[in-house]
């Protein structure tokens, strides 16, 4: 494992995105870097389609929630 240096604003974006997302700040960073790579490695896939992908890999059903209101 290494060290890797990133700028002050992306940091602050990490930091930021890592809140919403609730996960810790490597974590977000890890996150971003596995999807972009995806990303690099599949162009023709959407964002959508990876994320469906990767969960379905996973185990995950990738079926519609529906939404009840309270």
């Amino acid at each position: 494992m290494g060290i890797v240096n990133i700028d002050d604003d992306l940091h602050d974006q990490l930091r930021r995105a890592s809140k919403v997302s609730c996960r810790s700040i490597n974590a977000q960073a890890v996150y971003w870097i596995k999807i972009g790579m995806l990303c690099e490695t599949n162009p023709s896939l959407s964002f959508t389609e990876i994320i469906e992908r990767e969960l379905s890999s996973a185990g995950v059903s990738t079926q519609s929630l529906g939404v009840t209101e309270a």
